[in-house]
């Protein structure tokens, strides 16, 4: 995917890809090299004044001052969890916010990023998606709000290992800023993490599914929740654009682009909704013997909601009868719940515009 020199021309420069400001700064006259000591200071060093980029021509420090910025988002609120999770709310400007969450773990530190306020998709049993929609965050909104979470963190001795996008929005919807700031995440000049340490969640946009695989291939997560067509529509509406199979036939062609490749597939366990052995056993006719890994998710409540976590009990059978035959599948502790920081728990402040619901017409996915 190339990314066009615009994404240079909003003047905040982060999350602008490495060949993109190479680009751009060959438009001023200057070395492509440039680019590079550019991303060092600002990902390795944790520099955002170009007065401080003391390797660069007074000429160039004084052209980017007046052209560019290199901006984070603002941090309106911090919550802190009993568990050691931390929530901000960061403001988005014209009242609107998205929510971010630290989730620490003894062998790594995750963040949990958004990439749009609100989300149109309007599953079932998402906090998310009863905000409605508002918007697309920006490349450096995005990037930004892992360099603010570093900045904190590093000073209490802590950084991030990990990053997935998990948060607010459906990130396939937003392929066009998702795509550039997951390469800057994954550059050795930008962010520095590894593939398999960049998660991309989505709830199954197949045809982004495939271009992500050409573009950017990093870690993939699939919103499923359901083992057939009918239940999936109830709950994750997309399904009625892009049915299991076809998700399915989506996944594994981008496992397949990458040797020891697995799909992660995510399942939110409702009581007596989807929850019962013969789900289990249905799921199991889907995935076993392909590159796949459930990770079953305890359901978050969240206020008005109708759905209720399943018992303990049924989620601890239901993942061992996965397991028994032959799926590989966890359950996820549940984190940061007291603050309403857990997965599915997420709202921000959302002006919604849209209004609009997939029972009502198809909503065609921005950037595709």
């Amino acid at each position: 995917m190339a990314v066009a020199l615009s994404a240079v021309s909003a003047t905040n420069l982060l999350g602008v890809p490495r060949q993109a400001l190479e680009a751009q700064f060959a438009t001023w006259g200057e070395k492509p090299f440039r680019a590079r000591q550019l991303m060092q200071w600002v990902y390795q060093r944790g520099v955002l004044e170009f007065s401080e980029m003391t390797d660069m021509s007074r000429a160039l420090r004084t052209r980017l001052a007046a052209e560019c910025t290199l901006t984070l988002p603002e941090i309106d609120s911090e919550q802190r969890s009993a568990d050691g999770t931390i929530k901000w709310l960061l403001n988005m400007g014209a009242s609107q916010g998205i929510e971010m969450v630290y989730i620490p773990e003894p062998d790594r530190t995750t963040l949990c990023i958004s990439s749009q306020v609100g989300c149109a998709l309007d599953c079932a049993f998402c906090a998310t998606a009863q905000q409605g929609f508002n918007r697309n965050l920006s490349a450096a909104e995005i990037v930004g709000q892992v360099l603010l979470a570093n900045r904190i963190l590093r000073a209490e001795g802590r950084q991030i290992s990990n990053v997935v996008f998990m948060g607010m929005g459906e990130p396939l919807a937003n392929y066009r800023a998702v795509v550039p700031a997951t390469r800057v995440m994954i550059d050795d000049l930008g962010l520095g993490l590894s593939r398999r340490r960049v998660t991309i969640s989505t709830s199954g946009l197949v045809p982004q599914i495939d271009r992500l695989g050409e573009d950017c291939n990093v870690a993939l997560a699939v919103s499923l929740h359901a083992p057939d067509d009918a239940l999936r529509d109830e709950l994750v509406p997309i399904n009625r654009i892009h049915p299991i199979q076809t998700l399915l036939e989506a996944c594994w062609r981008y496992a397949a682009r990458q040797s020891s490749r697995q799909i992660t597939f995510e399942y939110v366990m409702l009581d007596g909704v989807n929850d019962s052995l013969a789900h289990a056993d249905t799921l199991v006719d889907l995935l076993r013997g392909r590159p796949a890994k459930v990770n079953l998710i305890p359901f978050n409540p969240f206020p008005e909601t109708r759905f209720q976590r399943s018992p303990a009990r049924v989620i601890d059978a239901f993942r061992d009868r996965l397991n028994q035959r032959g799926v590989r599948t966890t359950t996820r502790r549940t984190r940061g719940d007291d603050i309403d920081a857990a997965c599915g728990q997420l709202a921000g402040r959302v002006a919604d515009r849209t209004r609009i619901r997939l029972s009502d017409k198809p909503i065609r996915a921005a950037g595709a």
